[in-house]
């Protein structure tokens, strides 16, 4: 009998291409790099890639689904996929200043960004900044002090007990903030796993 797997919501499948594309951003040495070696065309492709390889591994499309879905040829979605990411990691470094990126180079990547997050490597400094930006932006006083409390660790965190001394004393929304520490899933991966998990025990405290 052959397992059919259920297909994600789009929901989830837009935050997995967001990831992704982070961390292909974090593989290339971060925005500070790209703009230095005037790189910062190459985000269009990087995302487009990430869009490809998320959504055949996690939605199940096919090239053709894709190529439609995404606007591109079906020959550029294949190229994407037939990447080799090992090569990616080491020609990414060769690629000279103001370079434009190659179709099989943003695939390798891609490719190596999306597995790279499925083993739960997923603390870049581009992730941390575009946190902390939104944190900012919608003035979320809580996820700042989260974000603030945790600066430095190394994650991923394994257990209430990697945590709890960086949140002593602390009050999220009033509440004690080490005895909602103790209560969450383990292990938590990454920064906005932890402000995912918090976000949701403060909404149904």
């Amino acid at each position: 009998m052959i397992e059919v797997m259920p297909k994600k919501p789009e929901s989830e499948i837009e935050a997995t291409v967001l990831r992704v594309f982070l961390k292909t951003i974090d593989l290339v040495g971060g925005p500070k790099a790209l703009a230095e070696r005037r790189h910062l065309t190459w985000a269009n492709s990087l995302m487009a890639a990430s869009f490809v390889v998320v959504l055949y591994e996690e939605a199940m499309k096919s090239p053709d689904e894709i190529a439609a879905e995404l606007g591109l040829s079906r020959s550029t979605v294949q190229n994407i996929l037939r990447a080799d990411p090992e090569a990616a990691l080491r020609k990414v470094k060769e690629v000279g200043e103001g370079e434009n990126i190659r179709v099989h180079l943003a695939g390798g990547l891609a490719k190596a960004a999306y597995r790279l997050i499925r083993q739960g490597d997923e603390e870049p400094r581009v992730l941390r900044y575009f946190l902390e930006y939104f944190v900012e932006l919608f003035d979320i006083p809580w996820a700042y002090l989260v974000l603030k409390a945790v600066k430095g660790f190394d994650f991923p965190a394994r257990r209430p007990d990697d945590l709890i001394p960086r949140f002593k004393g602390l009050k999220l929304e009033g509440f004690d903030a080490v005895e909602l520490i103790k209560s969450l899933d383990y292990p938590i991966q990454n920064p906005a796993e932890l402000l995912r998990q918090i976000k949701m025990h403060l909404a149904g405290r």
